[in-house]
């Protein structure tokens, strides 16, 4: 069976492509700027490669923060042309004013606006390419789907919400048909017996294989998936694309083999990783909790106003190995806010005072929590902690709930970057998602994602 495979960037792919033609389109914009204008202070040569050196370091530390590598928003212009815009003004704000490794500050400042027209022109042109070429239709990965018909809304509906390139064509269900079976009409359905043909006529790049029962899958379906597998086809199976592309585990799709999905991170055992993450936490937290220090003046002038009541309140929640700790936080409720029982947080909860909405939504809520992680009691990244009476209840409803306490808990975390404000069991169940995906592949490059990100969440001004 001849077949043209459609070319397709994996995910992973497109975001380091992303960076590295990045940076390689600002250097050679530089480098044609500093040959037309000859200016000294740009002009690339061997004696100038620690400021360029530094130039790529700001562009991929601010483009992650400001959502350049979002690929949602990458393939969208307008969203794009903002965040090149605010990336490129930082970038040469912190470049030109860095001391010792950036270059001296030009004689003539016109000479600043053509390096910042060359920042922003040289980025907008080659993300117009992107979005025009390799966002486009014919570089979709095109997907057809084999698995039971009762399960196949919510496996698309997952997908489709993820990679924009990732199209699902339809679907072969892998079952024995019935008569009185619902069917499901929102992508076209193949006939089994059609499957070889339908890959050649769909031009399908990859088959994806849902079934939770692998026993209940026809003979004709399993014989063609064998036939294709023999043939060198990209066949994988729905749990490892999930993850690949939602950066978090499928739990909702796990059964009685469980295990199988939980490999958990060498970096949990490893003491070298561990021995640096709590000097990081260490460091962090001492300057975390002077920043709050001087905060603090501005603070009591802010809760004495529209805050009333006490500064900070005390909450016990559920720590590593599940022992329970005592949290500090700066008060955001008003006093007596759970008079009636444990709740949850609601968005524009009027439980929030005035000043209390500012402190969450810029984090400033959390600085008192520094103090935890100097006792150990948490990190800076982890999962966050819970309170002991949710951690009860979710226990008892979501699966492998409990297996978010095997680490400390954290300030931040890959599921408060990755997701919104958990304020039902549907977002618990979704953040746990992405808590066990950190967990699962812990080490330092995801650490500083999550911080980076963190970063990116506080500057958007996104917290609750």
């Amino acid at each position: 069976m001849a077949h043209k495979k459609s070319i397709h960037f994996e995910v992973s792919e497109r975001k380091i492509l992303l960076r590295i033609i990045d940076l390689v389109v600002v250097f050679l914009g530089v480098y044609a700027l500093s040959l037309y204008f000859d200016f000294e202070y740009i002009k690339v040569s061997q004696e100038n490669t620690v400021p360029l050196i530094l130039l790529g370091v700001y562009i991929t530390v601010f483009g992650t923060i400001f959502e350049l590598y979002d690929l949602q928003k990458a393939s969208n212009f307008d969203a794009t042309f903002k965040n090149i815009v605010i990336t490129a003004s930082t970038v040469l704000l912190f470049y030109l004013l860095t001391p010792v490794l950036s270059p001296y500050l030009p004689l003539e400042r016109i000479q600043i606006g053509y390096f910042y027209l060359v920042l922003i022109l040289s980025l907008l042109i080659w993300r117009l390419i992107y979005i025009n070429l390799i966002e486009s239709p014919r570089f979709y990965k095109r997907v057809l789907l084999v698995g039971e018909i009762s399960n196949m809304e919510g496996l698309i509906k997952a997908l489709n919400t993820s990679d924009p390139n990732y199209k699902i064509v339809g679907f072969i269900n892998s079952e024995a048909s019935k008569k009185e079976a619902v069917r499901y009409k929102e992508v076209p359905e193949f006939k089994a017996k059609d499957f070889l043909k339908t890959i050649e006529e769909e031009k399908i790049s990859e088959i994806l294989v849902a079934s939770f029962d692998s026993e209940a899958i026809i003979t004709e379906v399993y014989h063609d998936l064998m036939l294709l597998l023999e043939r060198g086809f990209k066949i994988r199976d729905y749990t490892q694309v999930y993850e690949e592309l939602l950066q978090k585990v499928p739990i909702q799709f796990v059964g009685k083999d469980f295990y199988k999905y939980f490999p958990f991170s060498r970096s949990n055992e490893n003491k070298l990783y561990i021995f640096f993450q709590r000097a990081f936490d260490l460091v962090f937290s001492i300057i975390g909790l002077i920043i709050g220090l001087l905060f603090l003046p501005f603070i009591l002038i802010g809760n004495a106003i529209g805050n009333k009541g006490p500064l900070f309140y005390m909450q016990e929640r559920v720590g590593k190995n599940s022992k329970p700790f005592n949290i500090v936080k700066l008060r955001s409720m008003v006093v007596n806010a759970e008079q009636n029982g444990a709740e949850w947080a609601q968005k524009n909860d009027v439980r929030i005072t005035r000043f209390g909405t500012f402190l969450r939504r810029s984090r400033m809520d959390e600085i008192p929590q520094f103090y935890n992680v100097l006792k150990g009691d948490m990190s800076v990244i982890g999962p966050r902690p819970e309170r002991p009476f949710f951690v009860s209840e979710l226990s008892q409803i979501i699966p492998f709930y409990e297996t978010r306490h095997i680490i400390k808990p954290g300030l931040t975390g890959w599921a408060q970057v990755s997701t919104r404000y958990g304020s039902s069991v549907d977002d618990s169940l979704t953040k746990l998602q992405y808590d066990l995906y950190y967990i699962k592949h812990r080490s330092v490059f995801l650490d500083f994602n999550v911080f980076i990100k963190t970063l990116s969440t506080i500057l958007y001004y996104r917290g609750q």
